[in-house]
């Protein structure tokens, strides 16, 4: 350990940028047994461990780090695997450079530890071994509903099986893993990956109802009578507009419809609404991953031209900075400092472009927020073909929540107490359903949380 002085940081390294963008797959080459000990070994093992409290799941990095710069697969695996419910998803998804590594130690002029790439090598290495995530092999008894089966409905399943509680899971897609399946591309995360939890889940007795909708096709009521606990974990995706007029307009999406349309288009799976970019000029709003991964997509999908426009500049761009420059070297233009202000319809109902107009920022406040400010007479027009609005989600507001007594917040996210659990007693919430549009890392948390405190109350 201790090696940093020796051994500079080292990324992942990335697919050919022409190649890579003539496919889904992944583009990042994962760290062989080498390259993961040799990058541990920087490790300074610090007695306060700031990448441990940069993770929104506490998980143990130095420990595991440790351990692979030990050369002792078996026990950072299993380290790796106790605290989070699919490392090796995490390890390719999370925005490492804003937490764990952004609060490395090293960061600080040495280059943080790429604790990302090492998490997933570590698990990959794993299970190429044969070594398995432990779950309980005697039953309780008990048994919990799920609704939903993305990364919080996922994560409570797995923390509720460790601990021998049956679990069965509800959800409305043809394939379980919600956003990680139908929102991720398949450039930032193989969908094998996800079906392979998955199938680990069922071979601890996981049983999932794929294509049913609660409130739809299975009353809520019914499994609130069925189960001895119920997990709300139905994420947000209702996406947000402008609130410009023409939203309506041919060639006007929202990003999870356009990015779960191209899924579903690779998985040969009919969809409501078939969204084609190819050979046409593409406009992004929005500066988020979400945003990234339209970006992305669009150049895979042959786009003739591929523009992102954001309000704030490069530097206040909440989506991970990798994404950023990924979708650069694979040729995206972008416009910063600037905002919607007026969508361009032909008299065929079709959108043919957008009027922007330049933003400033002002000084920081109190807090370090800057506004945002439009220059007067700065108005710009860019040309579309099809225009995509990347501006965050909200939950959706489902009937059977206030029909059985579960409040919401102005904003239509669940209240929960300090344990997840509803104002119907039994039931729990976790993830983007009750704290908005967040990060994945958040919802897993909150599905483990709430895993705990089912735990609790059923079996101490």
């Amino acid at each position: 350990m201790l090696r940093f002085f020796d051994i500079d940081r080292s990324d992942a390294k990335k697919r050919d940028v022409v190649e890579r963008t003539k496919d889904f797959d992944e583009i990042y080459e994962l760290f062989g047994s080498e390259k993961s000990t040799e990058q541990s070994d920087r490790c300074i093992q610090c007695g306060d461990p700031y990448c441990h409290n940069g993770c929104p799941l506490h998980n143990f990095i130095p420990q595991w780090l440790k351990a692979t710069a030990e050369k002792d697969l078996n026990f950072a695996f299993a380290l790796s695997n106790e605290s989070s419910p699919f490392p090796e998803i995490l390890g390719r998804i999370c925005p490492h450079d804003k937490l764990c590594e952004g609060a490395c130690t090293l960061n600080d002029g040495h280059g943080a530890i790429t604790i990302g790439s090492i998490e997933t090598a570590i698990s990959e290495r794993g299970f190429k071994k044969g070594l398995k995530p432990r779950f309980a092999t005697q039953k309780t008894g008990k048994k919990a509903a799920i609704i939903g089966a993305g990364p919080a409905g996922l994560s409570a399943a797995t923390f509720l099986l460790r601990e021998g509680i049956d679990v069965e899971i509800y959800d409305k897609q043809p394939r379980a893993g919600g956003l990680l399946t139908y929102g991720i591309p398949g450039f930032k995360l193989d969908k094998h990956i996800v079906e392979r939890r998955v199938a680990l889940l069922k071979e601890a007795g996981a049983v999932f109802h794929q294509n049913i909708e609660v409130g739809k096709n299975i009353e809520f009521d019914a499994l609130v009578d069925k189960f001895d606990a119920v997990f709300i974990g139905v994420g947000a995706t209702h996406g947000k507009l402008s609130g410009l007029d023409g939203e309506t307009s041919k060639g006007v999406y929202l990003a999870m419809d356009f990015l779960t349309s191209i899924q579903k288009k690779i998985f040969g799976e009919p969809c409501e609404t078939q969204i084609n970019v190819k050979d046409k000029n593409v406009v992004i709003i929005g500066g988020g991953d979400t945003a990234m991964d339209c970006v992305r997509t669009s150049i895979r999908e042959k786009a003739r031209s591929v523009k992102c426009l954001y309000r704030r500049d490069a530097l206040n761009m909440p989506g991970s900075k990798k994404e950023y420059i990924n979708a650069k070297e694979e040729g995206a233009q972008f416009e910063f400092n600037a905002s919607p202000h007026a969508l361009l319809v032909n008299d065929k109902g079709e959108v043919i472009g957008i009027e922007m107009i330049k933003t400033a920022l002002s000084k920081s406040d109190i807090r370090d927020r800057q506004s945002i400010e439009t220059v007067a007479g700065s108005n710009f027009v860019v040309h579309a073909d099809v225009i995509l609005f990347a501006l965050g989600f909200e939950p959706v507001k489902f009937s059977f929540l206030s029909s059985n007594g579960i409040k919401t917040d102005k904003r239509g996210g669940i209240i929960v107490n300090e344990d997840f659990e509803t104002t119907k007693p039994g039931v729990y919430a976790g993830g983007d359903c009750h704290r908005g549009a967040h990060l994945v890392v958040t919802a897993v948390r909150d599905g483990r949380e709430a895993a705990k405190a089912i735990i609790k109350k059923l079996i101490g």
